[in-house]
């Protein structure tokens, strides 16, 4: 189900032969920090591929997933939240992403909160052209009380821009979901798919392991750990089954990456109990998204400025 590591937008070419009838395109997510892209994601998806929580920037990496239904794949790129908050190392390089991720793709998802239009929201806006058709996604519909304020806010939204067609949704809500995708279903080329049926993300098994430690930390820690901290996997080792009907068994060794002695602290908590729940609740989920037994331990590391050296913030992975 999850497939190997592409680095390139658009695969080298089709999996099959070609099959008449069939469409595929590639789906940009884009949007302002903590605006719903990453739960859009896995809600058109059908299962949890990109990490969520409170924390803004959550999502660092361009994260591909596929649907497939019918004669139509959707190849959908969920993108860091653009900002301009930061002006370090670490934030170029995430701007960077979106900025490529949305000049080669079949459609745009522009996602806002219903209702809302910031300036945060319009830096993102402006990074759009004008030839790519682009979807106005309002999510968060069921955060709205007064639904009769929406029609005013779509025609001051239009006014911004020449969006293709107005989605008013909410990504929790299944009906909405389909929805949007027989929307964006015509909007895709006429070509063979990319991908096998049921693959869902191009994205490693590894990669999904600092992903789901990521999100522990994030979650656990709320706001008192500052977003700039990361997650690197420092061994990922499967072995197989050691009798038939077991499952496979994955040791991970992962080392959470802060910035101050401080933060070292916070994340392992009294006692180290928060560390050990980290590791708990990202076991579980990784053997219920992998279908494997996972074996994980961690170690938190100190490394100052990492965020503001761009070598460094290579080195860990960030495009």
């Amino acid at each position: 189900m999850l497939a190997g590591l592409h680095r390139n937008m658009r695969p080298a070419g089709p999996v099959d032969a070609p099959v008449a009838g069939q469409r595929c395109g590639l789906i940009a997510i884009v949007g302002k920090p903590n605006v719903g892209k990453s739960t859009l994601l896995n809600a058109l998806v059908g299962q949890k591929i990109s990490i969520t929580s409170r924390k803004a920037q959550t999502t660092r990496h361009r994260i591909t997933g596929m649907h497939t239904v019918g004669a139509t794949q959707f190849v959908f790129v969920d993108t860091p939240g653009f900002q301009t908050i930061h002006g370090n190392a670490l934030n170029k390089s995430l701007n960077k992403t979106v900025v490529g991720a949305v000049a080669d793709v079949d459609l745009i998802l522009f996602v806002v909160e219903a209702g809302s239009f910031t300036p945060a929201d319009a830096r993102v806006l402006a990074l759009l052209g004008k030839n790519i058709p682009t979807l106005l996604i309002a999510n968060k519909l069921d955060n709205v009380h007064r639904r009769g304020d929406i029609a005013p806010w779509l025609q001051d939204m239009q006014a911004k821009h020449t969006f293709t067609e107005f989605v008013p949704m909410s990504a929790k809500n299944a009906k909405d979901v389909d929805r949007l995708l027989d929307i964006c279903a015509k909007y895709l080329p006429e070509q063979s798919w990319w991908y096998a049926a049921d693959e869902l993300t191009d994205r490693s098994e590894r990669f999904m392991a600092s992903e789901m430690v990521r999100e522990k930390l994030f979650r656990l820690t709320g706001d008192e750990l500052p977003y700039t901290s990361t997650v690197i996997i420092d061994k990922f080792e499967e072995e197989p089954p050691a009798k038939k009907g077991q499952k496979r068994l994955l040791r991970i060794a992962a080392s959470i990456v802060v910035e101050r002695d401080g933060h070292k602290a916070m994340v392992i908590g009294d006692k180290g109990e928060r560390i050990k729940r980290i590791g708990m609740e990202t076991r579980v989920e990784l053997e219920k998204l992998l279908d494997c037994k996972v074996f994980i331990e961690m170690w938190v590391k100190v490394r100052s400025g990492w965020a503001d050296d761009e070598a460094r913030v290579r080195s860990f992975g960030y495009e």
